[in-house]
């Protein structure tokens, strides 16, 4: 292609929206043009990327046996309905773009499709001899985010391939999840992406297990916790730990306190000359479930440790059945305005104890007159503990459970693993921390759909049995752009070869100067027909220009036809390195083409 022909135009200066490095560069180098909030447009070079991106998906999927398809991107409600994430999705997480058509049917554009896939088992799997069947696509999904922000990493369309796979029974699932384990590592090795695989939260997808594969970078939104052994590896959402052992409690006497101005652990452990281990935090919770009911809920944790509230809401989920609901719409710890619309009194906030009165509640129709009261493992074995004693500026020191208050019936991990805690895995390892952008995502659905949808297969003792699935996502567009944040420095993009847009780009410093278009047009031409994609920058531009524009889009290799032109060569620049050499012309093609399967077969 020739720069002159193309739709190409960068920009010098980063657009305000962009405040990351990978969303200002794919910017200013012409890739990607916001048309709104969340919404880009893939100009030419980026749509050859995702292209690239695209087919290396498509070679590992069908290697592994799976189909592709697509699904419609438009879907009724009746099918989110049946399988009881409507509401989750329109309401509680409020993702989903729904709305009504002319005949005042309820529709949605489709953030997933689980749904869609599990209704077209059910129509056309009858017998366990169809399976184990996996079908897939590659399409624009939909998200509406609250705040979209950092270009392809959070817009709210966005290109992904998503994968379903049935099975008979949960043998088959795994095999098939192994399968995805080694095809999607292959995916991002094969991109050129430093990645991590870690143990994740299943979210509103739901399911057994769930493994995420995180390309590694400053500026990712996830955080990953680690050992260097490289045994394990998890999203801080799911991470367990060892937490460090309490210190001993300085009190061995009951006694109520007066502790003015101490609502954080920080100041009650500076007033009272402790440990924050020695202190019993006690974290007031307000859950809104899909049936509108309002339930309270009051963690008692250890002071050092703060409460994970994804790990919260999935045990709060495994209790909404008890409450007549199917889901969590919402988790907040309620302010004091909030606390005005189901407490009879003001709460003394920063000096709850765990035995806070159920009094307290307003006695209303769509509030739940009792606290859901959790213990975090951390907290069970602590003896003389300092807690709230349910009084603005008032504390109770040397408190014991049985004794003062009674020990909460439900004993979970809420806590929120943190670098420096023990492995669960190694004790003798150490969590460190780094930070995350996820690609890509694998699930063990079980039966989760299939039961709810009524999707069945005839087995072989001839009884009906529930598809057990699985579901597998790459986010294809956002691969696309964390290749770039993880490849770049202060000149522009450095694309991982496999898939840059073109392999090389011909700069010709003067086109006025005849015996340098010339050889530049028979380089151009050679390379293209070896099998090396090249631009020909051809504008009438001056050289300082091309060669900021050339380092600004990430082309692998530069080829310059001047000064060395007068010994029958061309310089040659490896983007990545920018280690110039000159190269005879007729050695030019062989040269690159040994570069470039070297660098591809070695990412």
């Amino acid at each position: 292609m020739r720069l002159s022909q193309m739709l190409f135009v960068t920009l010098r200066e980063s657009p305000a929206e962009a405040v990351i490095p990978s969303h200002q560069l794919l910017l200013r180098a012409g890739y990607i043009r916001s048309v709104g909030s969340g919404l880009y447009s893939y100009l030419p070079l980026m749509w050859r990327v995702l292209q690239k991106v695209s087919a290396i998906v498509r070679e590992e999927m069908n290697a592994t046996g799976a189909q592709e398809c697509l699904l419609p991107q438009l879907q009724p409600s009746e099918l989110w309905k049946e399988s009881g994430r409507w509401d989750t999705y329109t309401k509680a997480e409020g993702i989903m773009f729904a709305f009504k058509d002319r005949r005042d049917r309820e529709v949605a554009l489709g953030p997933t499709h689980e749904e869609v896939i599990t209704t077209i088992a059910k129509d056309m799997i009858r017998s366990y001899r169809q399976l184990p069947t996996h079908l897939y696509q590659i399409q624009s999904k939909f998200r509406d985010e609250i705040r979209p922000r950092f270009g392809l990493m959070r817009g709210r369309e966005f290109i992904m391939k998503d994968g379903y796979s049935f099975h008979t029974n949960e043998e088959s699932l795994k095999e098939t999840y192994r399968d995805m384990d080694r095809a999607y590592r292959n995916m991002f090795s094969r991109c050129g992406l430093d990645f991590v695989a870690v143990e994740a939260d299943s979210g509103a997808i739901g399911g057994s297990g769930s493994q995420e594969f995180m390309v590694l970078a400053e500026i990712g939104e996830d955080e990953i916790l680690y050992t260097e052994d490289g045994k394990y590896a998890a999203n801080v959402e799911k991470a367990e730990s060892i937490p460090p052992d309490a210190e001993l409690s300085p009190f061995s006497e009951y006694e109520k306190r007066e502790t003015p101005n101490t609502p954080t652990i920080a100041t009650l452990a500076d007033f009272a000359q402790c440990s924050p281990t020695a202190i019993l935090k006690n974290v007031l919770y307000e859950a809104v479930l899909d049936n509108d009911l309002l339930v309270l809920v009051l963690v008692s944790i250890r002071g050092d440790r703060d409460v994970n509230d994804v790990k919260l809401q999935n045990e709060i989920s495994k209790l909404v059945s008890e409450f007549g609901a199917n889901a969590v719409l919402s988790l907040e710890v309620p302010d004091e305005v909030a606390q005005k619309k189901w407490a009879v009194k003001p709460l003394p906030l920063g000096y709850i104890a765990a035995d806070l009165s159920d009094d307290c509640i307003k006695k209303a129709k769509n509030i739940h007159p009792q606290f859901v009261r959790m213990v975090d493992q951390t907290a069970v074995d602590l003896k003389n503990f300092v807690t709230g004693a349910n009084e603005s500026g008032y504390h109770a020191f040397g408190v014991n459970w049985e004794q003062q208050y009674p020990l909460p019936k439900l004993v979970v991990d809420v806590r929120k693993a943190e670098a420096g805690d023990r492995c669960v895995r190694d004790p003798e390892q150490v969590l460190k921390s780094a930070r995350g952008i996820e690609v890509g995502h694998i699930f063990q659905l079980g039966t989760k759909y299939s039961a709810k949808m009524g999707a069945t297969f005839t087995g072989e003792d001839g009884k009906p049995s529930p598809f057990v699935m699985g579901c597998y996502g790459v986010g294809v567009s956002r691969l696309a752009q964390s290749a770039v944040e993880q490849s770049h420095d202060k000149d522009g993009i450095i694309w991982p070869p496999a898939i840059a847009p073109y392999h090389a780009i011909i700069v010709v410093p003067n086109i006025n100067d005849q015996t340098a278009m010339e050889a530049a047009e028979n380089l151009y031409q050679e390379l293209n027909s070896a099998g090396i994609e090249t631009l020909l920058d051809d504008r009438k531009e001056r050289a300082g220009v091309k060669f900021k524009d050339a380092d600004l889009i990430g082309i692998p290799y530069r080829i310059v036809t001047g000064r060395s032109l007068k010994e029958g060569k061309v310089e040659v620049v490896q983007r990545a390195t920018k280690e110039s050499q000159d190269i005879p012309l007729d050695e030019v093609v062989t040269t690159i083409k040994n570069w470039l399967d070297l660098a591809i077969n070695n990412e």
